[in-house]
Parts: C-alpha cells; sequence; structure tokens
C-alpha cells in the first residue's frame, strides 16, 4: 500500500516564479489587473458533496446488480430443476417437527467444525513463521472476521482475518499470507469432498464425478509438490505485494498435509449437515447427502456476486438432492443455511463482545 501514497505537501510552495519573490510589493500589484478576483458568491459551493454522492450511488447500484444476478442464477437452477412455487406451498409445516437430540448433535459438530477450522488457522499462522497463538485467540480472530462474509465481496473476510491477527501480534506478511493459503486449502478440502456429491450419487451423475473427483485431485496434488509449491507461496507473497516471513517453515509435506487436513474439516462440516438432515427424518446415504453440503458451499464461495453464498447454496443443494428428498430439500436448504448462520454467529458474537470488553479495560 505504500507505493500508493502520494506527499500532499509536495505542492505546498505554490509557482516559485519570478514575479511571486517580490515581497515587498502588494500582492494585487504583482497578480496584476487582469488577476483580480470576482466577489464570492453568497452561498458556499457544495460541489465536493457530489463525489460521495456519485459514490453511495454507485455502491447501491452495485448492490442492486448483485441482487439481480443472485435471484437470477438460483431461479435459473430451480426453473431447470423444474421445482414451482405451488409444490413449495404445498410443503406441510407440521411435518417439520425435527428430532431435538439429533438437531442439537448436527449443531454441536458444525461448532466443532468450526472450531477445527479456526485451530488450523492458528497452526498455519505458526508454521509460516509468526507467533504461537493460544486456541482462544484463534478462535475469536477466526469467528469475528468470519462475520464479513456477509457482506458482498469476498475480499472483506480475508481482509478481515489478516487486519485482526496483525492486531494479535502477527506480522503483516505472515497474516496475509496465512489468511490466503488457508482460504485456499479449504476451498482445496471442499471440492475434493463435494466431487463426492456426483461421484456417489444418482446414477447419471457418477461418470461426471469421477471425472471431476480426478479433474480435481489430480491438480491439487500436483501443486502440493514440494518444488513448485513452494515456488507458488512465494509467487502469491509478491503478488500480494508482501515479503515472504523471514521464518517460512515449507517442509515437504506442507501442501499434502493442509490439504489432507481440509479434507479432514470439511467431512466433519459435511456430516454435521448429514446428521441435520435426519434429524428432519429425511433418509438419503451418508456420502451422497453429506457431500453435497460441501459442493454447495463452493459454488457459493466462487458466486463473488452472493454474499456468503446465499440463494447460490440452496439451490445447489437443491439441485444435487432433489433425485434423494424430492421438493422436501428445498425446505431443508433453508433450514441448513439458518443453522449455518445462527451456529457462527452466536459464537461469534461472544468472541466479539469479548474483545470488546478487553478494548474497553485498556483505554480505562
Amino acid at each position: 500500500m505504500g507505493d500508493a501514497h502520494v506527499d500532499d505537501d509536495a505542492d505546498v510552495g505554490g509557482d516559485m516564479t519570478g514575479d511571486d519573490s517580490k515581497e515587498g510589493a502588494p500582492r494585487s500589484d504583482r497578480d496584476g489587473p487582469h488577476q483580480h478576483q470576482p466577489d464570492l458568491p453568497e452561498h458556499p459551493d457544495h460541489s465536493g458533496e457530489g463525489i460521495p454522492r456519485t459514490r453511495r450511488l454507485r455502491r447501491i447500484g452495485l448492490r442492486i446488480v448483485q441482487l439481480l444476478l443472485t435471484v437470477a442464477v438460483t431461479g435459473f437452477i430451480l426453473a431447470q430443476l423444474g421445482v414451482s412455487l405451488e409444490e413449495v406451498r404445498a410443503l406441510d409445516l407440521e411435518d417439520w417437527r425435527p428430532d431435538w437430540l439429533l438437531l442439537l448433535l448436527s449443531s454441536l459438530l458444525l461448532l466443532a467444525g468450526y472450531l477445527v477450522s479456526a485451530a488450523f488457522w492458528g497452526r498455519m499462522v505458526a508454521e509460516m513463521g509468526g507467533p504461537r497463538l493460544s486456541l482462544r485467540v484463534s478462535c475469536r480472530v477466526y469467528f469475528i472476521s468470519n462475520l464479513a462474509r456477509y457482506v458482498p465481496g469476498k475480499v472483506w473476510q480475508l481482509a478481515g482475518l489478516s487486519y485482526l491477527a496483525r492486531r494479535e501480534g502477527v506480522p503483516v506478511s505472515v497474516a496475509t499470507g496465512s489468511a490466503v493459503l488457508g482460504h485456499g486449502m479449504a476451498l482445496g478440502g471442499a471440492a475434493i469432498v463435494g466431487s463426492l456429491a456426483l461421484f456417489g450419487g444418482a446414477e447419471r451423475f457418477r461418470v461426471p464425478g469421477a471425472v471431476a473427483l480426478v479433474g480435481i485431485l489430480g491438480p491439487l496434488l500436483l501443486l502440493t509438490i514440494p518444488p513448485l509449491f513452494r515456488r507458488l507461496v512465494r509467487l502469491g507473497f509478491r503478488l500480494l505485494r508482501q515479503p515472504a516471513p523471514e521464518h517460512l517453515r515449507i517442509d515437504p509435506w506442507f501442501g499434502i498435509r493442509w490439504l489432507a487436513l481440509y479434507v479432514v474439516n470439511w467431512a466433519m462440516y459435511s456430516i454435521a449437515f448429514w446428521v441435520l438432515v435426519r434429524s428432519f427424518h429425511l433418509g438419503g446415504n451418508l456420502p451422497e447427502v453429506a457431500s453435497a453440503f460441501s459442493a454447495a458451499y463452493l459454488l457459493g464461495y466462487v458466486a463473488v456476486f452472493a454474499p456468503a453464498g446465499i440463494g447460490v447454496r440452496e439451490a445447489t443443494l437443491v439441485a444435487l438432492l432433489q433425485p434423494v428428498h424430492g421438493v422436501a430439500i428445498v425446505g431443508i436448504a433453508v433450514i441448513a443455511r439458518l443453522w449455518t448462520v445462527v451456529v457462527e454467529l452466536l459464537v461469534a458474537l461472544g468472541f466479539l463482545g469479548e474483545a470488546m470488553r478487553e478494548s474497553n479495560r485498556m483505554h480505562r
């Protein structure tokens, strides 16, 4: 960011011409009669207000475009599946009474997945040459930064994670690098688990699913080859305009280890979703139903116009699981969204309150 800084004092001296250097001459004499300024208008110039107003209008326009894209993509997917509003309205809410024990178990499994993700990020910070963060600090940074995922644009979540990490004493390059690399590995894990939704699903999906699994797994494993992975990491730091951390440790198993760990992490999320589905008395085999959650998350993530993948994630779940659960999967997709938001927000707001109390104590 420092390269873009402009010294505002550079033009303070003005135009150093010979006429301007006449110290004894009155200002009017130096400027001459042709430089006479007219009287200022009674009302101040408000032209500067147009810039913020234009920016606000541009942001509002961008939000409208994002909303329209989200609705259009979601509607297109549902229309291709033949899901009608009449069928959705026909769902009997009396049938949506969950098994509360299974619902609680699914929420605890989801929370465990979040905690493991936070611990993984804290460990990655240490392996990249940063300080060893406690699990509590790692969770606080991770959960609070995740609140930014509900803002359009995926960059805010990464920026928030990097900013909060720096406040905990993590060097800038490590904070930025761990945020980007951690998300990259997590998406790789989601892609591997999510591809099983096709491979283990309906008969018509199995050949494309096998191709997708090989097509995803092959390049990911190739990129984890130590010499190639080291070059990729250093290229990433150059693109981020950050120096590589001085104590960066990339052992031969760094890439494959982290990819495998995030596969396990996404397996936890997916199993939690399967238990959620079971809590509403719906069937389906574990690999097919569980992996659909990872696939839906991944497609929602790459839909950059949709905050937190809203709409796109739900439509993908419906597309993958409609052959198994029929139109009931529309209700499950909505419930799954509420389920993830409630669990995540409850924990994040708890850590946010803790951070605010600590900040208040420091400023007393």
